[in-house]
């Protein structure tokens, strides 16, 4: 096994793309995530790579494009409001079948906000990426050695089911350092797109990239093939870590930095003899409903913890379908909540409990 490395998250991730063969970035300078693009600037020539600045976030996200078309690994990073500029691009690239990887290392918001670390993009990665029918895979890590290891399956997945892949982070994750273990790199040559428009060489029909669909009973056969896919997704494709869920009588469900002061709050409330427990999604499309409704068979209630307004509280009740009470708390604006708020609320909680 490789030694242990003390990275920064937004560093981290950004060598993790190299090694999983991305070798095309373009993006645009935002706080908190300039050192992915920095770090891309710097390393990405050495491998052969390509690293653009581009003049804004619309013009990065149609570079990525034309590269995914061409059959490369890329990638585009951003925060929040940037993300939202490219949200018609990524929306291309879901018209067009075409994988690829965005980042979004969150900030406070909406509008420019703040820059401290946020979760308040939840319903926009996952409910509205761009305009249209369509989903994007959303890996959410809750530490650096999961930021290196989810934005290598963002990148696999990706092309393996020719769906946009997000690395759903935030400013927290983006600033720390820990250490992480770096796999070996992958060869890029035995990437197999054979739809991808890189010359045919009067070898095979000529490929195109496209999105436009003017019949309109092509487009609906088109984007109902591409939701038999979405099917094979959510049904092999869901991730989450059960936390202490086994006896719970109390599931935190949270995800990302706000997982990591949830599971202090579980291990104190279970010192006060508290039957608490934690799912954390590492996917937030597909949701891991499979994960939540099976702790929902011993559990007698759902407290969903987010760093935003509670966006992602109707998916843990979708996916238990109301069976059980899902209480929320949250912090807003850049607060991270601390463990001893999250304490405060299961046992609040608990007191009601019959």
């Amino acid at each position: 096994m490789s030694e242990k490395v003390l990275m920064k998250g937004n560093e981290a991730l950004a060598e993790a793309a190299i090694i999983a063969g991305c070798r095309f970035f373009f993006g645009y300078p935002i706080t908190p995530q300039t050192e992915v693009a920095a770090y891309m600037s710097k390393m990405l020539p050495k491998v052969g790579g390509t690293f653009l600045q581009a003049e804004s976030e619309i013009s990065a996200i149609n570079m990525i494009y034309g590269a995914s078309s061409a059959g490369f690994r890329c990638m585009t990073s951003s925060s929040s409001p940037g993300i939202s500029l490219k949200s018609e691009g990524i929306s291309y690239l879901a018209g067009s079948d075409l994988p690829a990887v965005i980042c979004n290392v969150q900030r406070g918001s909406p509008g420019l906000g703040g820059i401290q670390p946020s979760q308040a993009d939840y319903w926009q990665a996952t409910r509205s990426a761009g305009h249209g029918d369509f989903h994007i895979m959303v890996f959410a890590p809750s530490t650096v050695q999961e930021m290196v290891d989810l934005i290598i399956r963002a990148f696999d997945r990706s092309d393996k089911y020719r769906v946009p892949a997000m690395m759903f982070a935030d400013g927290m994750l983006g600033q720390m350092m820990e250490p992480v273990v770096l796999p070996e790199g992958k060869d890029i040559k035995t990437y197999d797109k054979p739809w991808a428009t890189n010359g045919h060489k009067n070898k095979r029909p000529h490929n195109v990239t496209n999105s436009l669909y003017l019949d309109p009973y092509l487009l609906e056969k088109t984007i109902r093939e591409r939701f038999a896919r979405y099917d094979i997704i959510k049904e092999k494709e869901q991730l989450a870590e059960d936390y202490m869920t086994e006896d719970a009588d109390i599931v935190v469900v949270a995800y990302g930095a706000s997982s990591r002061v949830c599971r202090s709050a579980i291990v104190a409330a279970r010192a006060e003899g508290i039957k608490a427990g934690m799912v954390r999604p590492m996917t937030l499309w597909p949701f891991p409903e499979r994960a939540v409704r099976k702790a929902a068979e011993t559990a007698k209630a759902f407290l969903s913890v987010e760093m935003s307004m509670g966006q992602m509280v109707d998916d843990v009740k979708l996916a238990i379908d109301c069976r059980r009470p899902v209480y929320f708390y949250g912090r807003t604006g850049g607060v991270v909540p601390t463990p001893g708020e999250v304490l405060e609320q299961i046992k609040a909680i608990n007191g009601g409990l019959k």
